[in-house]
């Protein structure tokens, strides 16, 4: 229902963003900031004409100096929207390889040239690490979701993959957690009533502090501070 409220209170911009973002991520000579500012205002947009409320905390612990990837929890398809509003700092993305055929999510993830990765194909998983990481040390950033999958129980988390911090320890970056609740309404939820997202920024993890520990180590480091975060609010509500 907020989808369809989203479409209709603004019919005529959405066809000409579509159009937009579907040219920007066509044509190489638009710059990343460029192509992520586009999709923030479209983001920016869709969240108001959808009854959508973003507050952010933490901003300032997103690093200025690009080269970071950030891991928040996995709550739905409205997850990316959040971040994108509330990180002014351009962005790519690596999501399931089926987000390639949801219309308009596979627009956005071409325009920030974003990745797609295969989950039962070790070797093109691999090609897509070695990618990101390659991008990393060369100045983007990057957003991964390390569950894998979306969680189908409101704010519980599922364990996170090791294997989704490959990239972050081949490129020595910092690791940014990131804590999404209530994520889930906007697009999981039969309602147009408003509806607000927390979108929890939290120190970045510097290399120093992770070096020479396990992936599922990290994972583990990770999830527990983003489930601290959570639990607060859960125990507030």
């Amino acid at each position: 229902m907020r989808i369809a409220l989203m479409v209709l209170r603004m019919f005529f911009r959405a066809i000409i963003f579509t159009i937009m973002i579907g040219w920007y991520g066509k044509h190489d000579k638009y710059s990343e900031e460029q192509r992520y500012n586009l999709i923030r205002k479209a983001t920016l947009q869709a969240n108001h004409a959808g009854r959508i409320t973003i507050v952010a905390y933490g901003t300032e612990n997103i690093p200025q100096k690009s080269g970071f990837i950030m891991f928040p929890n996995h709550q739905g398809l409205y997850d990316v929207l959040g971040l994108i509003e509330s990180c002014s700092i351009p962005f790519s993305i690596v999501m399931k390889k089926e987000a390639g055929n949801v219309i308009l999510l596979k627009q956005v993830v071409n325009c920030l040239k974003g990745q797609l990765i295969d989950r039962n194909d070790i070797r093109q998983g691999l090609s897509v690490i070695n990618k990101m990481t390659e991008e990393v040390q060369n100045g983007r950033n990057y957003v991964i979701f390390a569950e894998g999958t979306r969680t189908r129980n409101k704010n519980e988390l599922l364990e996170f993959k090791g294997g989704s911090f490959k990239a972050a320890m081949n490129a020595k970056c910092p690791i940014v957690p990131v804590a999404l609740v209530d994520s889930y309404k906007p697009f999981d939820e039969n309602t147009i009533q408003p509806v607000t997202v927390q979108v929890h920024y939290l120190s970045p993890i510097l290399f120093e502090e992770y070096a020479g520990k396990k992936s599922i180590e990290i994972a583990k480091m990770v999830r527990e501070r983003i489930s601290d975060v959570i639990v607060k609010y859960e125990n507030v509500n």
